[in-house]
């Protein structure tokens, strides 16, 4: 009997089944959007973790293949002066075949670097432009495959951040749950770029999500550890920046590693004012591309050509730095006869490390894609190998100079990024094992803490909190940052001619229900205002309606407000005038009103969808 019940009970699941499969396809939905109604809210977000981080990981694990085999399939056996020649070729190509691209392909309108995602996701509520998904991926491929001394790592967050976005826009998630999809997406393409989840979680949280009010952290780790382990396994250690420790830790180092700290702080410093100034200077050739390209794609191409190891990512010559020595570097380029004079070494390497500022910045600056990810691995391997290499050199102390270099990296990220959790883990991830954990905290949190009493914002970012852009730390300003003027507005505001008559005012104002009227001239711009309460006296008086101009009694609104103007500084100018209506102009048109009373509701509204209660987690 109880196995006839069970077999009835089986048939019935069964048919239960059916008929659930056939609701889905009499309302053509598709798998995933049943299941975003029939599942838990984070049950779909953990399934929508894992596609999410499994297609942002293959995209990070196609553009480094790609990179790569344009890598082998420009580069032989040269010899000079033949190889000095392809330094002058390749990197100038690259340059400007992603302007083309950029100019005829994708119409100018490719925003690229990582504030551009920040950007969207405090002003256009985390929604990314579908393009990014594949954009990032061509220019990225063919600025740093052709030898742009850039890093793959802001191209394929970039196109992480645009994959989770999207797929959240696909199925109509609201804009916390997109903006989690979108960290994860950047997350699984930073795991995947180096086989290293913990420092894709933390790029995700310290970057991306700065300021930004989160508990609900399991959809990026899976994300993460998607990414990481197809990298690991379609890519190996060849391609993934991977090092292998040659001597232990030594404590009576620390003395040492503070001082690789401290300089590593000041030449972040160092990098960010130069890297500012290199852009100062593309930018008056913003409007003329191909012009910023030449002369991008041709001083990029010197560098190249005196300083070989600025080619490309960076990522073979900081194996050769750590695994071999710096006089490795010196193979194939002009200074090969000098590899027999330690002064000579150091002085190319510290050259190189000086010189890598300049050849990233011309890179992005001038037209091409990438990000200073990987250059600040770069420059940081090189700092920590000069530092070790100096000292042991003068006989000072004996100084373990790979390991210098492996913390050096972290130290240099932690400066130019502002990302001292995710440079640690990197590294300590990178060389597979925490042995230099205590060193790598000990330069990152240093390098840090130097450069964050210069400015408490990473130099690029800077430009955006500036504009109020971007998150901040501060939670209210992240908030108002959500919110636009244009879409504010308040456009049922009746409006009069400044020639119009008292008369005119009595009729519309017997059809206006607001208490306040725009003056607005035959050119639509705004001369004044009508306040209801300033005419009390003088609209009774049937004396005064035809002999009377509005142009007498208007008055000018105790401040503008621009269309195009941050919600942080309207809402001081609200504060600052104490007024609860102020005009919107675009230039000197007229458009409408905003009011203090709708800006204050829809702030609180923002704030009560913003907070998720742990009944919805």
């Amino acid at each position: 009997m109880q196995n006839i019940r069970k077999y009835y009970r089986f048939l019935r699941s069964f048919r239960d089944l059916e008929e659930k499969s056939a609701e889905v396809i009499r309302h053509h939905e598709v798998p995933l959007e049943w299941l975003h109604k029939k599942l838990r809210r984070n049950q779909f977000l953990t399934l929508s973790g894992i596609l999410v981080g499994c297609t942002a990981g293959l995209a990070g694990v196609l553009l480094k293949a790609l990179v790569h085999f344009i890598h082998l399939f420009i580069t032989q056996d040269y010899h000079l002066p033949y190889q000095l020649l392809f330094y002058l070729i390749f990197p100038f190509l690259g340059i400007l075949l992603t302007v083309v691209i950029v100019r005829f392909v994708l119409k100018g309108k490719d925003g690229k670097g990582i504030p551009k995602v920040l950007s969207e996701i405090a002003q256009k509520s985390s929604m990314v432009d579908p393009r990014k998904m594949y954009s990032q991926i061509i220019q990225g491929a063919v600025t740093v495959g052709l030898g742009g001394s850039a890093g793959l790592e802001s191209p394929i967050a970039i196109t992480g951040a645009a994959i989770g976005s999207n797929y959240a826009r696909t199925y109509r998630l609201n804009y916390k749950e997109r903006t989690l999809l979108l960290a994860a997406g950047a997350a699984a393409g930073i795991a995947a770029a180096f086989d290293a989840p913990i420092a894709g979680v933390m790029f995700a949280m310290e970057v991306l999500l700065a300021g930004v009010v989160f508990s609900d952290f399991i959809p990026l780790i899976i994300a993460s550890v998607c990414g990481a382990l197809l990298s690991k396994i379609i890519l190996g250690d060849e391609i993934i920046l991977h090092f292998r420790l040659k001597q232990d830790f030594n404590y009576w180092n620390v003395p040492f590693y503070l001082a690789l700290g401290v300089l590593s702080g000041l030449y972040s410093r160092y990098y960010m004012l130069m890297a500012n100034r290199v852009d100062h200077f593309f930018e008056r050739y913003r409007g003329r591309v191909f012009l910023r390209g030449i002369i991008g794609g041709a001083a990029l191409s010197l560098l190249c050509f005196f300083f070989p190891p600025l080619f490309g990512d960076g990522y073979e010559s900081i194996k050769v730095l750590v695994d071999q020595s710096g006089a490795s570097l010196l193979t194939g380029s002009l200074y090969v006869n000098l590899i027999q004079h330690s002064w000579a070494v150091l002085v190319f390497v510290g050259l190189i490390c000086l010189a890598k500022v300049f050849a990233t910045t011309v890179t992005i600056s001038s037209g091409g894609n990438g990000g200073n990810f990987a250059p600040s691995l770069f420059a940081g391997a090189f700092l920590g190998y000069c530092f070790a290499y100096a000292l042991s050199m003068a006989g000072w102390v004996e100084l373990p100079i790979a390991n210098f270099a492996i913390v050096g990296m972290a130290g240099a990220m932690s400066g130019i990024m502002y990302a001292p959790l995710t440079s640690i883990f990197l590294i300590a991830e990178a060389t597979g094992g925490y042995d230099l954990f205590i060193p790598l905290m000990i330069v990152s949190t240093t390098s840090y803490l130097i450069v964050r009493r210069f400015s408490p914002y990473s130099l690029e970012v800077k430009r955006l909190v500036d504009k109020g852009q971007v998150f901040t730390r501060q939670h209210d300003r992240n908030l108002l940052s959500l919110l636009h003027t244009g879409d504010i507005i308040e456009k049922d505001i009746r409006i009069i001619s400044p020639e119009a008559t008292l008369r005119e005012l009595v009729a519309l104002i017997k059809i206006s229900s607001r208490n306040l009227f725009g003056v607005v001239n035959d050119a639509g711009e705004l001369e004044g205002i009508i306040v209801l309460d300033d005419v009390k006296e003088v609209m009774f008086n049937t004396e005064l309606y035809d002999s009377t101009h509005i142009r007498q009694l208007m008055k000018n609104p105790p401040a503008f407000i621009d269309v195009q103007e941050p919600m942080q500084q309207v809402m001081k100018k609200f504060d600052e005038t104490g007024a609860w209506n102020l005009p919107v102009t675009n230039g000197k048109k007229f458009l409408g009103f905003v009011s203090k009373s709708s800006l204050l509701n829809r702030y609180r509204q923002l704030l009560k969808d913003y907070s998720t209660s742990e009944e919805e987690l």
